[in-house]
């Protein structure tokens, strides 16, 4: 009796290795199919629907929380700026008041373009492409453009009101 009792553990035993061994293999197959084929995506790393061309006219400043990017509106063109500080990646904020971005973190101050103004930001604000296709404005979020050199200024660079810091 003792010998049957043995033997019914050793096989339970050997067939749970077994089966916790399929296991394994299929949640390690399934995690590297969600790994290597990705599902598309309408927030940050693809395509976002802004919104109608006339949703945005001149002096508009728009943030969009799923795709992490503002959409601005100067001079008849549109700009998609990312929301990071090319400084040190804190969120940087649209300081109504003083019609400019203004980093919290460490003071970098950027135009209604993106463009670097002042502080420790080594460049103005990255970007993502931005088109029109028929009445909607279309951003990718897929990869950034790096943002203007410090120097170059082709948007405001006077502060309409008070800073916001």
């Amino acid at each position: 009796m003792d010998d049957e009792q043995n033997l019914g553990r050793r096989d339970f035993l050997s067939w749970s290795w077994k089966v916790l061994g399929v296991g394994l293999a299929v949640e390690a197959a399934w995690t590297t199919h969600d790994i290597l084929a990705p599902r598309s995506s309408d927030a940050f790393g693809g395509e976002i629907v802004a919104g109608s061309v006339n949703e945005f006219p001149e002096g508009t400043v728009r943030y969009f929380l799923d795709g992490r990017f503002y959409v601005t509106s100067y001079k008849g063109s549109l700009y998609a700026l990312y929301q990071r500080c090319p400084h040190l990646g804190c969120r940087v904020p649209f300081c109504g008041d003083s019609a400019q971005f203004e980093c919290p973190c460490h003071g970098s101050v950027f135009n209604i373009k993106g463009e670097y103004l002042d502080g420790p930001a080594p460049r103005g604000m990255d970007r993502f492409s931005i088109r029109v296709e028929g009445d909607s404005v279309v951003v990718d979020t897929g990869s950034t453009e790096e943002g203007p050199a410090k120097g170059i200024l082709t948007g405001p660079s006077e502060p309409s009101g008070p800073s916001c810091q």
